[in-house]
């Protein structure tokens, strides 16, 4: 199997100690693995795009965590497959044991950028928009995070494309002259 087939997870949050962390699962395996490690508190279906309390639970029924949870379907989502994210307590053994679970269920950690790299491939995002997330979060200041805001919202491509049409009407212009 393609390992970008894999269904993969990750702390999409900060790493250290804070009051939620949220891991993230993406792949075709993200809502089988969210509906074994999630008992619902109402003990109703997990409804898309609705956020829902309830329990991270152990394969023997322990409950691991308070946490809440959501599902996203495809297409709609950041790598254009199945997302679902677990939002749990933020210290360091609540994360382990949410990401064990999961990953005991089926998911594989996902390597730095792999979310974004999903996204490129899915056709969410070009190149130019992918180094832009990569700015927006590296960014030291208000300026950084503004110019790397307009390379992931599609400004460099834009420009690009407006000079690539500029420069097509050109070549249009000589080939038109020189017949």
């Amino acid at each position: 199997m393609d390992r970008r087939e894999d269904t993969i997870a990750a702390l999409a949050t900060a790493p250290g100690e804070g009051g939620v962390a949220i891991v993230r699962i993406s792949g075709d395996k993200a809502r089988e693995i969210l509906s074994r490690a999630f008992l619902p508190a109402q003990k109703r279906k997990i409804t898309p795009r609705r956020l829902t309390y309830g329990s991270l639970i152990s394969e023997t029924g322990e409950v691991l965590d308070e946490v809440m949870a959501v599902f996203l379907p495809a297409p709609h989502t950041y790598t254009r497959q199945d997302v679902a994210e677990i939002h749990c307590h933020g210290g360091r053994a609540a994360v382990e044991s949410t990401l064990s679970r999961v990953c005991a269920l089926g998911a594989r950690p996902a390597e730095p950028g792999e979310f974004t790299l999903r996204a490129f491939l899915g056709g969410r995002i070009d190149l130019s928009q992918a180094e832009g997330v990569m700015s927006v979060i590296s960014a030291g200041g208000q300026a950084a995070r503004r110019a790397g805001m307009r390379q992931l919202t599609g400004g460099v491509t834009r420009q690009i494309a407006r000079l690539r049409d500029q420069l097509t009407a050109l070549l249009a212009q000589i080939e038109a002259a020189d017949d």
